[in-house]
């Protein structure tokens, strides 16, 4: 008997729901050329859009979106699939905190004990928390907090 990944998202997000938190989606342009990504990047959506078809070139609407957003605190919980928690860290909670959205971003993840225990390929907090102190101090440049949950 293994512990099913979507059912324990479901049931963590029955429980972050009833208490307020709720899904947020933060939508950006983006193009080929770094230098206009870079001159951009600070503007509104629509500033963005504009600025890169008077460049001439075309305008890719993108979007980040975080499972729980509550007072300026992202959470986002992640026992799916284990590339996913790069993700998250790199790139969610910096893109959330970056935007002045958020001042502070949680990543949930299993322990090992508990992921050993899953039906999938999960990520978990001890091999995450390794892979954070190898890139060093203030990598990512966002303040977070990793709460591992135990079988």
């Amino acid at each position: 008997m293994l512990y099913s990944p979507i059912q324990m998202n479901k049931k963590v997000g029955d429980g972050f729901e009833s208490r307020g938190w709720g899904e947020r989606r933060s939508q950006y342009w983006v193009t080929s050329d770094a230098q206009l990504i870079r001159k951009t990047m600070q503007m509104p959506a629509d500033q963005q859009k504009l600025q890169i078809e008077k460049a001439g070139l075309k305008p890719i609407l993108s979007y980040n979106q975080t499972d729980y957003v509550k007072d300026r605190v992202a959470v986002e919980v992640q026992f799916g699939k284990y590339a996913f928690v790069a993700y998250d860290l790199f790139v969610k909670h910096m893109a959330f905190y970056v935007g002045d959205l958020i001042d502070v971003g949680i990543e949930i993840l299993p322990m090992k004990s508990l992921q050993a225990q899953m039906s999938s390929g999960v990520g978990y907090y001890e091999g995450e928390l390794y892979n954070l102190i190898r890139e060093g101090r203030g990598v990512p440049a966002v303040p977070l907090v990793m709460v591992g949950i135990a079988a």
